[in-house]
């Protein structure tokens, strides 16, 4: 809630015990998902960083672009709401500051992007700024950053504790230059870094030196992101980037819808039967979501994208599947869904990074999907699945949005599944339970725009 008493959250689903609502048949159904949380706060923060207003259109309102709406405001961007052109909430109107404002603590939340991308902001603020996050979260990696901002010339007191809360205490300037960082925990680090770049005194530049790099669409996605507003990111090797200092455009950018929450309406229509089709599907994406469609064709779904719009029709029964999501490992929780109604047994691998994300999604996966009768084993990198009969019974969200999305795909064919928490999904997609119920209606997804708008404090 702003100063002027407007919010930018829908109603956010009540929190308590959810009872998975069970298809009655096929599917039939046109859905809408909001905006893409990925998209979303990067383009808030280069928005915050550039040399003159920028306007977001079709944002994502959640509890993270929350998060970093409220974060960014603390240090002193103006970010105001306007008529929408989307139908879940208005356009974002961002005028910077500089240098920016401190004094202030800023609240994560759940929100990797905003504890990982803000710090490195947090140094161009003349004075201290404090960053904390939910106690869920202050398990999340951030010794990698700490020290890469460190490198970098912000000044951090993390307590030698290596992760948040912590204090920067910003001189209203970041040096940069050449540093070493390991982002195997996340690709976040290497995003966080690549989009203040620009902003620092002599550029940057990044090597990373590690086992893995997970996730490299939302890189890709960042480099991108910066290429649009005028800064070319050059790679003189993989895991190497360079950025020059310099000026950020600012600009209209339009949101795409988020691919990855799309995921677990698509997948219902394997799991039911029938089609699913989500609207504004766009023909190119750096988001992981847009994996999707091969995917479920490997595991057995028709799928087709025309005029924008994204169709997948159950074909006969779903496949297992042996898959390296290490680029995609936030479609996890919804693959993992799907394997449990499968033909043959499912391995999903590349995805340890995983267990550092709302919750270490590995265990919570395996432990539910057993609470429920089913057959899963966690590996060092991975799980894998063996089908079995579901029974009903509780299944725990563990404050993850995607754990809770997993238990109402499997809800949709197994009686009696209750979630515990099904206001987890606020963090990334608050309409969850109404997108959901319209798509079992069968109907086409109308959401009108709402009208509350949101204002800068």
């Amino acid at each position: 809630m702003t100063a002027d008493g407007y919010s930018p959250l829908p109603p956010r689903p009540p929190r308590g015990a959810w009872r998975a609502p069970v298809a009655r048949g096929p599917l039939s159904a046109t859905v809408t998902v909001p905006g893409s949380k990925s998209l979303t706060n990067r383009e808030l923060i280069l928005a915050a960083l550039a040399d003159s207003p920028s306007r977001l259109t079709a944002p994502l309102h959640s509890e993270d672009s929350t998060r970093m709406i409220e974060a960014l405001q603390a240090l002193g961007v103006s970010i105001v709401g306007e008529a929408a052109s989307g139908p879940f909430g208005p356009d974002l109107v961002v005028t910077p500051r500089w240098p920016l404002r401190a004094g202030g603590v800023i609240d994560a939340g759940q929100a990797g992007t905003v504890m990982r991308f803000v710090s490195a902001l947090a140094g161009f603020a003349a004075g201290e700024v404090t960053i904390t996050a939910h106690e869920t979260a202050l398990h999340r990696p951030m010794g990698a950053m700490i020290k890469a901002l460190r490198d970098v010339g912000v000044d951090i007191d993390d307590g030698g504790h290596w992760t948040l809360p912590f204090t920067v205490r910003g001189h209203g300037h970041v040096r940069g230059g050449e540093i070493v960082i390991d982002a195997s925990a996340s690709s976040q680090f290497v995003s966080g870094l690549l989009l203040a770049a620009p902003r620092f005194d002599v550029g940057l530049h990044l090597i990373h030196r590690g086992e893995r790099l997970p996730s490299m669409p939302h890189i890709d996605m960042t480099i991108e992101s910066l290429a649009h507003r005028g800064v070319h990111v050059e790679r003189p090797a993989a895991g190497e980037w360079v950025v020059p200092a310099g000026p950020l455009r600012g600009k209209e950018v339009a949101i795409e819808p988020d691919l990855s929450n799309a995921a677990p309406f698509l997948a219902a229509a394997m799991v039911v039967g029938g089609s699913v089709s989500v609207t504004g599907w766009p023909a190119h994406s750096t988001q992981p979501g847009a994996m999707l469609s091969d995917i479920l064709s490997l595991m057995g779904g028709k799928v087709v994208r025309r005029g924008g719009t994204l169709t997948v029709t159950a074909a006969h029964g779903i496949q297992g599947v042996d898959l390296d999501l290490s680029a995609a490992g936030e479609l996890t929780p919804t693959i993992v869904a799907l394997a449990a109604f499968a033909d043959t047994p499912t391995t999903l691998y590349g995805i340890g990074h995983i267990r550092g994300h709302e919750t270490d999604r590995i265990a919570a996966l395996v432990a539910e999907l057993r609470a429920l009768g089913g057959e899963a084993e966690e590996l060092p990198d991975g799980i894998r699945i063996v089908p079995r009969p579901l029974h009903g019974g509780r299944w725990r969200a563990h404050h993850d949005h995607r754990l809770a999305t997993t238990g109402a795909i499997i809800g949709l064919a197994v009686p009696d599944v209750e979630i515990d928490d099904i206001g987890t999904t606020a963090k990334t997609m608050p309409e969850f339970p109404e997108l959901w119920r319209r798509m079992l209606e069968g109907g086409s997804d109308d959401a009108t725009p709402r009208p509350e708008a949101l204002q800068a404090s």
